[in-house]
């Protein structure tokens, strides 16, 4: 492990170039792809493998980032309503029988990236899968409707009911589930035009606990980011009588929830992050994308390219990402241009960040990056100090320690941590930053997911 200092004096290179419009939010582009069906969901593990899939059976897949697509085969005309992909290679979809008895759920696997599907039933009568997530080979969880939060230890052969609380919303239907940390995370759903809900769990999903009534939206929560261990926002909205689009925020963990109509109108279908503070929302039927460049406070519209539908939208990283819809509409995200800045100097920043690490996934070797503001910064943060502690850790799915990177005190500046993780089974880790000094008020820590892959 190397850690290399890269910052050097202010210096700001402004390179114009002639007739080139800069659009801080970035911009959309509609690609070519081998179907007209309606595509309900869209996933990507990195910039360059990615599938969506939708009505008739569809499935898509692109090795190249989004230029060229071929249909693969999944064995089955009937709609598909979800896919993931743990890796290049394990995917999971879930594909609705609506037509002959048993009603209920085909879910689909792939163990090389889609060549080859196989399906089997799940096991319960009219539960219809709408979210799946892999946090590994084995575990993995599902959320569908009338209603199911359901967990597998054995790769999806087997499928348990979470032990969920009894409160007025406990059961209604999931539209999706995400995990900070092998301990925290958050499902979301609800039904139309009677309430919305978040679920939360704090023990790795052992127990899972409702919003409280109270505090619940008109409608479904379609979408959820979660920032940390206490900042979480979703999104939503309720078309009737004239409201619109609505986010709902909580800044303690979860406990407590505030909802806001953010005055467009339109139901946002999806939420991600680009980055720290960018978002991005899709309002389908509208034929509008929504964007905030301020952590989801507040929000713009734009319309989609040839007045596309749009329903999904998702980001491998901060310079790719793409959106799915109605008619086999597939949008393709271009980064804001900026004028040109030397690589190597440092901007003094307002706050300390943690990036993704890159490659991710890798195989045995990958790079994090980390700011630590300005020295003024640090002045007032850290009472006068000139440098700050810093701790990055990598854990594995059960919170266990697995690697130690870094522990020593750095002056304001970028830092490069080259990790080498060949001692380390594959599988996804959770790498987290922690700054400030024994017994500070106000720690920070910042944690990222790392995925480590096979070279088969």
């Amino acid at each position: 492990m190397r850690v290399y200092p890269i910052y050097q004096p202010f210096i700001t290179l402004l390179i114009i170039l002639a007739q080139v419009i800069s659009f801080a939010q970035g911009t959309w582009e509609r690609i070519t792809v081998p179907t007209n069906q309606f595509l309900s969901s869209v996933c990507f593990v990195d910039s360059l493998y990615g599938w969506s899939v939708g009505d008739s059976g569809t499935i898509i897949h692109t090795s190249d980032g989004g230029k060229n697509w071929i249909v693969q085969d999944s064995k089955t005309d009937k709609e598909i309503g979800y896919v993931f992909f743990l890796n290049r290679k394990l995917g999971w979809a879930s594909s609705y029988n609506y037509s002959s008895l048993p009603y209920g759920t085909i879910l689909l696997k792939t163990n090389d990236g889609g060549a080859n599907w196989t399906s089997y039933s799940y096991p319960e009568e009219d539960i219809f899968i709408t979210c799946i997530l892999f946090l590994d080979s084995l575990n993995g969880w599902m959320g569908g409707m009338p209603h199911a939060l359901v967990r597998t230890t054995d790769g999806g052969l087997n499928w348990q009911q979470a032990t969920v609380d009894t409160s007025t919303l406990a059961f209604f239907p999931v539209m999706g589930i995400q995990f900070l940390n092998p301990r925290i995370g958050y499902a979301y759903g609800g039904i139309f035009d009677i309430a919305g809900v978040i679920w939360r769990t704090t023990n790795g999903g052992q127990n899972w606990y409702a919003i409280d009534a109270s505090d619940a939206p008109a409608d479904e929560v379609r979408g959820l980011h979660i920032f940390d261990s206490l900042r979480v926002m979703g999104a939503g909205g309720d078309p009737d009588y004239g409201f619109g689009v609505g986010m709902i925020r909580s800044s303690d963990g979860g406990l407590n929830w505030e909802y806001e109509d953010i005055g467009l109108q339109g139901i946002a279908y999806d939420l991600d992050f680009r980055t720290k503070g960018e978002a991005w929302a899709p309002l389908g039927s509208k034929n509008r994308l929504i964007y905030s460049l301020d952590s989801g406070m507040t929000w713009k519209q734009l319309s989609t390219p040839d007045s596309t539908s749009i329903y999904t939208v998702t980001f491998s990283d901060s310079l790719h990402g793409f959106a799915v819809g109605r008619n086999g509409a597939v949008l393709k995200y271009h980064p804001p241009l900026y004028p040109s800045v030397n690589p190597n100097s440092f901007t003094p920043a307002d706050d300390f960040i943690l990036y993704q690490n890159y490659p991710n996934p890798f195989h045995s070797t990958t790079t994090i990056k980390l700011t630590v503001p300005s020295a003024s910064v640090l002045h007032n943060f850290h009472k006068g100090k000139s440098s700050v502690p810093i701790q990055i850790k990598i854990f594995d799915l059960f919170g266990n320690e697995v690697l130690n990177l870094l522990n020593e005190n750095k002056l304001p500046g970028n830092y490069e941590i080259e990790v080498n993780t060949s001692n380390l089974p594959c599988g996804i880790y959770f790498y987290q930053l922690t700054a400030g000094f024994s017994g500070q008020i106000y720690p920070l820590t910042s944690i990222k997911k790392m995925v480590k892959m096979s070279r088969e």
